[in-house]
């Protein structure tokens, strides 16, 4: 695998991804500056959590427009796997590749604690580390995770198989609780917890070493 890690200004969770990245392949990733016109030669492409360009407008609007991404866009049409946290989940909403909003929480608090997800399907390169069913256990810290869309789109979505991942205690108002998203040829996916921040006992949990793992040797 030869991953591609798109750097925004303020993004925070880049290096985290690196670490996941370079732990389960062994190699380091490149970091891509969002300036970039081009992307490296790259077969799996993240977009970190974070607050890109500080999250003024809205939440990954600026960060959509941003050079790099026509090229992640392209490549993304193109069918490399394109994964996206936080942040990144924002941003693929903002570009299109992913249907719906992330909205406020519902709460209106920024929220900062591990959850409980349940895998919903296991059919992905994303998930396939995991059993259909299974419980992981991942943090999440947003202000803006309210995942929201249209009913006719939230049954789309649900009659295709494209909710992955969803939560059991709701932390951000979330519709139908979905946590982690498929574009149609599920190459994409958006997710607002972070595995990256478990991958290790001593971060409090392996559930996103397993998450890494899986997408690797799913990749290959």
């Amino acid at each position: 695998m030869k991953p591609a890690i798109i750097v925004f200004p303020a993004s925070n969770c880049d290096r985290d991804v690196a670490v996941a990245l370079e732990q389960a392949t062994g190699a380091k990733p490149n970091m891509v500056w969002h300036g970039q016109a081009d992307l490296p030669d790259t077969d799996f492409i993240v977009l970190p959590g974070g607050f890109s360009y500080g999250d003024y407008l809205r939440c990954g609007a600026m960060a959509s427009n941003s050079p790099i991404m026509r090229a992640v866009i392209d490549k993304a049409k193109a069918g490399t796997p394109v994964l996206g946290i936080c942040n990144g989940f924002q941003v693929l909403c903002e570009t299109g590749l992913l249907p719906g909003a992330l909205l406020r929480n519902a709460n209106l608090n920024f929220v900062c604690r591990d959850v409980t997800l349940r895998v919903e399907n296991n059919q992905s390169i994303f998930t396939r580390g995991f059993e259909n069913g299974q419980f992981v256990d991942f943090p999440v810290a947003h202000h803006d995770g309210n995942y929201f869309a249209d009913d006719a789109t939230l049954d789309k979505l649900e009659g295709e198989g494209r909710v992955a991942l969803r939560y059991v205690d709701n932390p951000n108002g979330s519709a139908r609780d979905i946590a982690g998203l498929l574009n149609e040829a599920g190459n994409v996916f958006g997710l607002m917890p972070h595995p990256e921040r478990v991958i290790s006992p001593l971060l409090g949990g392996l559930d996103g070493a397993a998450f890494f793992k899986g997408v690797v040797e799913a990749a290959a």
